[in-house]
């Protein structure tokens, strides 16, 4: 307690040195929002942390929107869809759609975004999510068709998760990087959502203010609010200390010591709240870290065994949270917990690791960015069977890309499959051979390729058991637990949670 109140004197002190901040709440009409990340650029498709899938939907929109409450597909820039074959979806758009600049919205425009993000030479962050477009064409100034490689029954799912429409010619102009490649993520933002962009300052603020000239009676409506800013703030306790002041009005991933703290504070609401994020560890399996002990299944088996996962969720998480066994979230499509389980056993991963010629256990290193105690709860488990990470916490960018070039023995990470509410978002994401795959199995890759070509919903929901499966007996991961989002909020704000971790801050309003 004494280390909130002393980040409360520190927020006090900030907030009058603070130059050119918006000041928050229902008198100055601005809903500022708080994490610990930074965001140093405003493109979803070139930076995938939360904040910008977040932001993403406020300030762009994609042609269909997931509703939260029922997971209904429903229109949102088209206003009709349909398959003419398993391969081939054809869309009408909506005629009365702006971009922030000013130009109508119409089928160039689509074309041009949906060709981009499909072309792997472009590499935007997510490509894996969007690698099942084969191309777009127009058919007339308001409709266009979509031809996919393969068949892929979620296609409108991830349309609806990552498919924000840009302007023809949106990178056309983009800068060149001191490698020679284009640098796509500095090109300004211009989207045709409920909020545009219009300031972003990297490591401190990204501000959006009311687009007045957004279409009227779509699903998102008219936003209510004028303005909302996200802020960087590193600190929990700071970030806390300042919504107490009334400095920002909304935050989540709050620790659930400090949520049941701050529920006693009337001006605040306390929610929690499930979402599509899983916690996981991924191994590398390939060696390519130079830490060889996680190419024997054993030992990957003696880190499943060694973790209380039960105990994770219970203290640590909140009471949304469940236990994870899958590569995957119960509420995707497909996703099933009927796979083999690592029951908490320290005694079992002793002998594991015994077997595998590590009767004193060793040290290794372990990489994580998000939720310290969850890692460190994590840490505390594995020590006592001899397992002996040595943590290195970085920033989410860093963190992805020591995951990528291989330099993670083991990684523990998040991921909220850009709440696509398909099993292929997370399951095919990490094991797939894209980016974020450190694992390469070959019978992996060759069993998801066989389950998404499947039309059948039983059908692919029997494909994807083998593949999860087969990802669960060779352990090539320890999933642990799903997410349970505290939120704290000023009471001042209409604000509803939804299970989708996507804050529909264009819905809020001020009691």
């Amino acid at each position: 307690m004494m280390r909130l109140f002393a980040a409360l004197a520190a927020a006090l002190v900030g907030l009058a040195v603070v130059p050119n901040q918006a000041t928050a709440g229902k008198k100055t009409d601005t809903l500022v929002w708080a994490t610990d990340r930074d965001n140093p650029i405003a493109d979803p498709f070139y930076l995938n942390t939360r904040e910008l899938v977040v932001i993403g939907h406020q300030a762009w929109d994609t042609l269909v929107i997931i509703d939260p409450k029922t997971s209904e597909i429903k229109p949102l820039i088209a206003t009709k869809w349909n398959w003419v074959d398993t391969k081939t979806l054809e869309m009408e758009l909506r005629k009365d759609i702006k971009f922030h600049s000013g130009k109508p919205l119409d089928a160039d425009d689509v074309v041009y975004t949906l060709n981009f993000v499909s072309n792997k030479e472009n590499a935007i962050s997510n490509f894996a999510l969007l690698a099942w477009i084969k191309s777009a064409e127009k058919l007339d100034q308001y409709k266009v068709r979509v031809h996919l490689h393969n068949p892929f029954p979620p296609a409108l799912a991830y349309l609806a998760g990552l498919g924000f429409i840009l302007q023809k010619g949106h990178y056309d102009n983009a800068p060149t990087r001191p490698d020679g490649k284009k640098d796509f993520g500095a090109v300004p933002p211009n989207g045709s959502g409920p909020y545009k962009i219009t300031e972003v300052k990297p490591g401190q603020h990204i501000l959006m203010e009311r687009n007045n000239d957004y279409f009227k009676g779509g699903f998102k409506g008219t936003p209510a609010i004028s303005k909302v800013m996200f802020r960087t703030i590193k600190d929990a306790n700071t970030r806390a200390a300042e919504l107490m002041t009334g400095a920002i009005d909304w935050i989540w991933d709050v620790p659930k010591d400090q949520a049941e703290r701050l529920q006693a504070n009337p001006a605040l609401v306390v929610e929690n709240a499930k979402t599509l994020r899983v916690s996981y560890l991924q191994f590398d399996v390939l060696g390519s870290s130079g830490q060889k002990f996680f190419m024997d299944k054993k030992i990957r088996q003696a880190v499943a065994h060694a973790i209380n996962r039960e105990s994770l969720t219970k203290n640590l998480v909140g009471p949304a949270s469940v236990v994870s066994h899958s590569p995957c979230h119960a509420d995707q499509f497909g996703c099933s917990d009927n796979v083999t389980k690592y029951p908490y056993d320290p005694a079992k991963a002793k002998a594991l690791l015994k077997e595998a010629g590590f009767p004193d256990g060793f040290e290794f290193d372990l990489f994580a960015y998000r939720d310290r105690e969850f890692t460190e709860a994590v840490i505390g488990d594995l020590s006592k069977v001899g397992i002996r990470p040595k943590l290195t916490y970085q920033q989410y960018t860093a963190f992805l890309e020591a995951v990528r070039k291989g330099r993670t023995p083991v990684a523990h990470g998040t991921w909220g499959s850009n709440s696509i509410p398909d099993v292929s978002a997370m399951t095919a994401h990490f094991f797939l051979h894209g980016p974020d795959d450190i694992t390469k199995d070959p019978k992996t890759k060759e069993l998801i390729e066989a389950a998404d070509a499947l039309t059948d919903p039983e059908q692919r929901r029997a494909a994807w058991q083998k593949v999860l499966e087969h990802i669960a007996a060779e352990c090539f991961w320890v999933p642990l637990f799903t997410y349970a989002k505290y939120y704290a909020f000023s009471r001042d704000l209409d604000f509803v949670p939804t299970s989708d971790e996507i804050p529909q801050f264009y819905a809020a309003k001020w009691k």
